[in-house]
């Protein structure tokens, strides 16, 4: 861990929706933790209402949301609703599934969901993003 760091990046991993596909988000898990991230794991099923809450009570600085089943567009921007309804606007929001890039594209732009990151992507391409944005929008360490 870099000095800087004022203390461990608190992560909540989601699987929203009826995404019964979990395998991705357990290997996400691990290397965040790996990574020297404190996880925690929704499990599968989880609403955005669920998620939103979990990610407030426990003080997480990211909500890293997995989703395979093409329900993207509906249950991420729910998910920063949900924050923002609870107080939770400053928590960051990284995407990943199957997204094609025009509704990444709109994900970031319009939500603020960054990442959105498919199947295969290297697991440090994915920490590198989450440490960055941490360390930008949380910690406000400029480089």
């Amino acid at each position: 861990m870099e000095q800087t760091q004022q203390r461990r990046i608190r992560i909540l991993v989601a699987k929203p929706g009826l995404d019964g596909h979990d395998r991705g988000a357990l290997v996400l898990v691990r290397a965040f933790r790996d990574a020297g991230m404190e996880v925690i794991y929704t499990g599968l099923f989880a609403t955005p209402e669920q998620i939103a809450q979990t990610a407030v009570d426990e003080d997480v600085d990211v909500v890293a949301l997995s989703h395979l089943n093409a329900a993207h567009m509906t249950l991420f921007p729910k998910v920063v609703e949900e924050l923002k309804k609870r107080g939770g606007e400053n928590i960051i929001v990284v995407g990943g599934g199957i997204i094609p890039p025009e509704d990444a594209e709109i994900l970031e732009k319009k939500y603020g969901i960054t990442g959105n990151f498919g199947p295969g992507t290297p697991l440090k391409t994915i920490i590198d993003h989450i440490m960055e944005r941490v360390k930008r929008e949380r910690w406000g360490i400029k480089e």
